[in-house]
């Protein structure tokens, strides 16, 4: 398997069900991992002085560390202009798998879910595709390894998507397909929907960026010096479907559940999981508060998190005739327990970021879906009233931290803030919402949300 991505989060969830089916025996697989851009140069150079070893710390949620030993990435490519060394890797006919791991944003998708080729970086990269050039996006650089497989004959690969897009392995396709035209590259498109496959799948486990306490912990826990450890939680969960054209390892014996469709995990964990956790995020920040687990146990926050899944999130997963899979109340027990582990040390900067993808992505379509049926949208309308409190304060230079937010435009996000009637401004976004820009429905549920925000935030210090 190639994965394009070596941050934190795959080394502490992929590369460690690959662990699991090693370290019981099973090692007819193994990862190679790099990078599609210079980030993180410090973190592959010391993975690679490591042979791709290194320490994961996980934590429960009451408190107990475990140290584990991952060594299933053999082989780290790092970052060059050009990828060569990684398109070599991704059209050896070994490679059968090649995974990632994209924020939101990176999918350069526009309401509708379309790609969206007016972005200058997917702009770029469709002229540098028609070069023959391997690009910096993520359909630049999986289309240079398709056209060096198809080039060597050497046969089929899944695509695998390692994130938290919606009916990630469906839209990455069409987006691949559709910039490969816009390409020019028609034989590849064909020879691509032959191909491969692109299944659907589901990530959960929450991996802060690592604290710089934490090589230090290791050192005193195993003995090692290590530059590249890394920290999670203790849980950890895998849904794919089951769609793999060239084979793939038997995580099914290593807790992965391989399934028909994974779309009812898929939408629990985007609108309880990470909604909830944007939500805190938002909440936390602009009470003051630095990581997750001080707003998870903020009662004020708990509580906007609670109402905003049980009033109008379970409703939409859980309709009559039509159960979900999950336990949907038990999980989002679990889902705050997780979020008030104080080990983890989450930052609200790291979760708070990329708003402009988080509300079209998590959040737009419980308030869709509540409206379409007539009912309240007053929980949910909370967390965007909490991201236009945040934005607000990012307008005036007041945040704690840099807001980093590949999906919007600064100058609408300002033009937003600077607005007559920024609540207004916010709901005919059409970035944000898609059809649903300028709804009046949503508009008065936002007075109402934004007033209670205002309530939180005057209320003595909590």
């Amino acid at each position: 398997m190639l994965h394009l991505g070596l941050g934190s989060f795959h080394r502490a969830h992929q590369a460690v069900y690959l662990q699991r089916l090693i370290d019981a025996g099973d090692t007819r697989w193994h990862l190679a991992g790099t990078n599609i851009r210079p980030d993180m140069a410090d973190v592959v150079q010391a993975l690679a002085a490591q042979g791709g070893a290194y320490t994961l710390e996980t934590v429960t949620p009451q408190g107990a560390r475990s140290y584990q030993r991952i060594t299933a990435i053999r082989e780290v490519i790092p970052y060059a202009p050009g990828l060569a060394a990684m398109v070599a890797r991704g059209a050896d006919p070994a490679t059968r798998i090649v995974s990632f791991t994209v924020t939101e944003a990176g999918y350069y998708l526009d309401s509708a879910h379309r790609l969206d080729p007016s972005m200058p970086e997917l702009a770029a990269d469709v002229g540098r595709a028609q070069r023959g050039e391997a690009g910096e996006t993520i359909y630049g650089a999986v289309a240079a390894i398709l056209r060096a497989r198809r080039a060597a004959d050497a046969g089929p690969v899944t695509l695998l998507n390692c994130d938290n897009l919606r009916h990630n392995g469906e839209r990455f396709r069409a987006g691949l397909l559709a910039f490969l035209v816009a390409a020019g590259e028609t034989e590849l498109a064909a020879w691509t929907q032959q191909h491969t496959t692109c299944p659907n799948a589901m990530v959960d486990r929450i991996t802060p960026r690592p604290p710089p306490q934490l090589r230090a912990r290791v050192l005193a826990a195993t003995g090692v010096d290590d530059a590249a450890a890394i920290t999670a939680e203790s849980f950890i969960q895998w849904v794919i479907e089951d769609d793999f054209i060239a084979g793939r390892p038997a995580w099914e014996t290593v807790g992965v559940e391989l399934v028909r469709s994974v779309q009812p995990y898929e939408e629990a964990k985007i609108r309880i999981l990470n909604a909830t956790h944007s939500c805190i995020a938002w909440a936390g920040t602009l009470a003051g508060l630095s990581y997750i687990h001080e707003g998870t146990h903020n009662p004020a926050i708990r509580q906007m998190a609670y109402d905003y899944v049980t009033e109008d999130v379970i409703p939409c997963l859980n309709r009559p005739g039509e159960p979900s899979p999950v336990d949907l109340p038990a999980y989002r027990d679990v889902v705050l327990d997780r979020f008030g582990n104080p080990a983890i040390l989450d930052t609200n900067q790291r979760v708070a970021a990329d708003g402009f993808a988080k509300i079209p992505g998590f959040i737009a379509p419980t308030v869709r879906e509540r409206l379409a049926a007539g009912q309240s949208i007053d929980a949910v309308a909370m967390l965007p009233a909490l991201f236009l409190a945040f934005l607000q304060r990012w307008h005036r230079g007041e945040l704690p931290y840099a807001y980093q937010d590949q999906g919007m435009d600064p100058a609408v996000g300002h033009a937003i803030c600077a607005a007559a009637d920024p609540q207004a401004a916010l709901c005919a976004e059409p970035t944000l919402w898609g059809d649903l820009a300028g709804d009046a429905r949503l508009l008065a549920a936002l007075r109402n949300a934004s007033r209670c925000v205002a309530a939180f935030l005057a209320a003595p210090v909590r």
